[in-house]
């Protein structure tokens, strides 16, 4: 085994403690991802920028600090990739997944991206994302799609599909991702990673000049990992209330905690299709066996229907007007904020947000405050499964072989199965279920309570430890 393969298969937790232990440098280890960037990317397409001088200086710093004595972070020394889309850092690239933002160097630093860096992280890399974060696979004007690296015939997701690739390959060992609608867990699902949507209102977004947007249709930053013991220790660091975001909420929530506990009494409802998906039977097999994991881990797990009583039509109906609203808003903001019009430089702008910006023109206020009646409904009958059980477990996603270009079409509401649990705003985890037998990632969600992350951890690393998934990334 080389030695880049070596640092590269190790868990951010594994290797932040052996540079704090001094058995590794961090130069080393930033050293052997770029290599291994250099190595992978070209086929995965997974990074828009490589910040290669940046990150060996921010290194050799890290190396300068340990050399000194100084106290240092939980990841001191691990790098970090930050994706596209939110996730910015002054001095570094960053163009929302757009053409039109091709030569945009941000002049500000997320808060997340400086709680990250705070306590060590070394930003290695932008991910790739559509423009504005706007559908469920990855691909853009910019450098095009992006392959997830099981079955590089497959999209890697959306729209955190950038960073779910790059920590499938090895090309990092965490990563920054949003959740509007599926974000962080579709391309976990279809990478095979480990991607967890938090508890709206707990990892905190400072965005501007718009601090409301995330609203109608709950958006949140979260961590995207090979482990689940990194995505512990990275929501212990992002999260926590800030000034500057006033949906911010003061939680203590022991994350790391939680990943030894038993689930030996843990009841678990299992919906296999959430009462309408169509959830392909490849993907139906794979799922099961997981399901039966939790069962072997110690929970008692029951079949359910959630009873929400709507039709696939109706629930895609009632998607459509807070969906393309949130949309619609990132696109107002963004011409308010930098006085770029997408539409009316449409030659730059991609087909399908040209299309969502069009159908967003359809929809009034009336639109918007009806959708709240049927997410109300999904809130409610979500609330009512929770009562008695302490997960929901269900796909992530309804089939596994998605193209790398494919035109998902009117299956855009069907096949993820995620976009409901940002209505409701509960935490919710995709974790790496299996293979089908063509090989395909599959996931498996994981719903908890509002506010009991640390439970969803809990249920996610027993399934780890009892169906293991560190030989997805070769």
């Amino acid at each position: 085994m080389s030695r880049e393969t070596e640092l590269t298969r190790l868990s951010a937790s594994e290797l932040a403690s052996r540079i704090r232990d001094e058995e590794l440098t961090a130069t080393e280890v930033v050293e052997a991802h770029i290599e291994r960037i250099e190595e992978r990317d070209d086929e995965i397409n997974a990074f828009v920028t490589v910040c290669e001088d940046e990150a060996l200086e921010a290194a050799a710093e890290a190396d300068r600090a340990l050399e000194a004595g100084e106290d240092v972070g939980p990841l001191h020394g691990v790098p970090l990739a930050l994706k596209d889309l939110g996730a910015e850092k002054a001095g570094i690239r960053h163009t929302y997944g757009s053409a039109l933002f091709e030569d945009y160097v941000s002049e500000r630093t997320a808060a997340t991206v400086e709680r990250l860096e705070n306590a060590g992280a070394i930003v290695i890399g932008k991910t790739n994302t559509p423009e504005l974060g706007h559908k469920g696979t990855t691909d853009n004007e910019v450098i095009g799609p992006t392959a997830s690296p099981i079955d590089t015939d497959l999209n890697a997701g959306g729209s955190s599909g950038g960073s779910a690739a790059a920590l499938s390959a090895r090309m990092a060992p965490i990563a920054t991702g949003s959740d509007a609608g599926g974000s962080l867990r579709i391309p976990a699902a279809a990478c095979g990673v480990y991607g967890f949507k938090p508890t709206f209102g707990l990892v905190p977004d400072d965005g501007r000049p718009s601090a409301f947007g995330r609203e109608p249709q709950h958006t949140t930053k979260g961590p995207m990992t090979r482990t689940v013991a990194d995505a512990a220790l990275l929501l212990s660091v992002m999260d926590g209330p800030h000034p500057a975001d006033p949906n911010s909420v003061p939680a203590e929530i022991a994350y790391r905690d939680a990943l030894e506990r038993s689930i030996d009494g843990y009841r678990i409802a299992y919906s296999p299709d959430l009462d309408v998906f169509p959830v392909a039977d490849e993907v139906r097999a794979v799922v099961d066996e997981a399901v039966d994991a939790l069962a072997n881990a110690g929970a008692t797990v029951d079949t359910v229907t959630v009873g929400h009583d709507y039709s696939m039509a109706e629930l895609s109906e009632a998607a459509m007007p807070t969906y393309t609203s949130s949309v619609f808003e990132s696109a107002t903001v963004m011409e308010a904020s930098h006085g770029v019009d997408f539409r009316e430089r449409s030659e730059e702008v991609s087909d399908s947000l040209l299309a969502m910006l069009h159908i967003g023109d359809e929809y009034d206020t009336e639109d918007v405050a009806r959708s709240g009646i049927v997410r109300t409904g999904v809130y409610d009958a979500v609330q009512d499964v929770l009562a008695d059980y302490d997960l929901l477990v269900a796909p992530t996603l309804s089939r596994g072989d998605v193209g790398l270009q494919e035109d998902l079409g009117a299956e855009a509401w069907e096949w993820p199965m995620t976009w409901p649990f940002n209505w409701t705003g509960h935490p919710v985890a995709s974790a790496p279920a299996g293979l089908t037998d063509r090989d395909h990632p599959v996931g498996l969600q994981l719903v908890g309570r509002r506010f009991e992350d640390d439970t969803v951890l809990a249920a996610s690393a027993a399934l780890e430890r009892e169906r293991p998934w560190d030989h997805l990334y070769q």
